[in-house]
């Protein structure tokens, strides 16, 4: 007797169908969210707060498990041997990126030095040119029949550096380096090896202005480059100069983790930055800030300490305790996560802030390019001579 194979064919259909749709779900939700999981922690993850004192300045070098080295800033003109010797001291032969967070002397100034120091794959900054104009060559004479006049040669490089100059050699070395170059995007990832990942948080156009900062602050801070570390369960917010503007507009994205361990204080804890509502929401454990011990804008502010003592979240400072290393393996018990270790240790009280001789706001005369060598003493109280009223 032949066997019926009509249900057989319907179950096969049926199972064929399933297995279609179940691919689907898993090539529309699952691969993405596979893709995007967390790699497993290998190995130790180093970060070093260098200390560029005693006048203004950030620079940082995270070293990966996976053995890359990434720099974020170069400190102040001058400073980039120091730089260069904690990368010699580190054993760092070759820069895999190189972040420039903004366009400021103090975060940007040792960069031609690094550039012509140490070989760099790719170079990274927010895109903003703040080159010298070229003058406008002459225009050659001409007449019929005869060759034109050459223009006559450029005039010699002046001494006197302009207000941009920095900027200039940084751009000048960088082509001389040969590194890749790229401006920064919100959301790109970076893989540092062994479970690190290195994420673009900011700056989103369009750009701040100067109009947008009259409650405060500075522009050209305010489009800094915010950056964030994941390894394991360990993550750290770098996050330049930006100013409150910045992490207001980080904070209006819902979606945006900006949950952290430990924060690299913006704009090295300016009273501009560091909001209630953005320590609220990153809820860090600690903070490191990194300022000269010269700056004259009253760095870090006292409101920004309390905000943070406030937060009990522990606090290290470059201008007191000098350069600040953390190391982590991505994994372990609470308080055993991360290791915080400092150059020196300092009988001064962390949680004292400093008293500004300047505001470091664009409309009250902020020092945009450069402010060096010590503060000016404050003046001596008058006292009276003996006898005289």
């Amino acid at each position: 007797m032949k066997r019926s194979t009509r249900g057989c064919g319907c179950a096969v259909a049926v199972l064929v169908v399933l297995l279609g749709a179940g691919g689907f779900a898993f090539w529309k939700y699952g691969l993405p969210l596979w893709r995007a999981r967390a790699p497993k922690p290998s190995g130790e993850l180093q970060v070093h707060v260098l200390d560029v004192g005693p006048i203004e300045g950030d620079s940082i070098l995270i070293i990966s498990p996976g053995g890359k080295s990434v720099l974020i800033d170069a400190g102040d003109a001058g400073k980039g041997k120091v730089v260069l010797d904690a990368l010699k001291r580190y054993k760092i032969d070759h820069l895999d990126y190189f972040i420039a967070t903004h366009p400021h002397p103090d975060h940007l100034g040792g960069a031609d030095e690094v550039l012509n120091g140490i070989k760099v794959t790719n170079m990274i900054d927010n895109g903003v040119d703040l080159s010298t104009p070229a003058p406008p060559a002459p225009a050659a004479k001409t007449s019929k029949g005869k060759v034109a006049t050459p223009p006559p040669p450029p005039p010699k490089k002046s001494k006197v550096k302009t207000v941009n100059g920095f900027f200039d050699e940084y751009q000048s070395a960088l082509k001389k380096n040969g590194a890749q170059y790229e401006k920064a995007q919100p959301g790109k990832k970076y893989d540092l090896g062994g479970g690190a990942i290195l994420t673009v948080l900011g700056p989103t156009e369009p750009f701040f202005t100067k109009d947008q900062m009259k409650a405060g602050g500075n522009d050209t801070n305010a489009n800094s480059i915010v950056l964030r570390l994941d390894y394991g369960d360990f993550s750290m917010l770098f996050m330049g100069d930006a100013e409150a503007q910045s992490e207001e507009r980080l904070l209006s994205k819902s979606d945006l983790d900006l949950k952290a361990k430990v924060i690299k204080i913006a704009h090295h804890g300016s009273k501009y930055a560091t909001s209630e509502n953005f320590i609220k929401r990153a809820q860090p454990e600690a903070a490191i800030i990194s300022a000269g011990s010269w700056n004259r804008y009253g760095h870090p502010a006292q409101v920004v300490l309390d905000r943070l003592k406030a937060a009990n979240a522990k606090v290290f400072r470059t201008d007191l305790q000098g350069e600040v290393t953390l190391t982590t393996k991505g994994k372990g018990d609470a308080g055993k996560l991360y290791e915080i270790k400092t150059a020196k240790e300092t009988k001064e009280d962390l949680w004292a802030g400093r008293e500004p001789l300047k505001d470091d706001s664009s409309h009250s005369g902020f020092i945009a390019y450069g402010d060096f060598g010590p503060p000016p003493k404050p003046p001596k109280a008058k006292t009276e001579k003996p006898g005289k009223k």
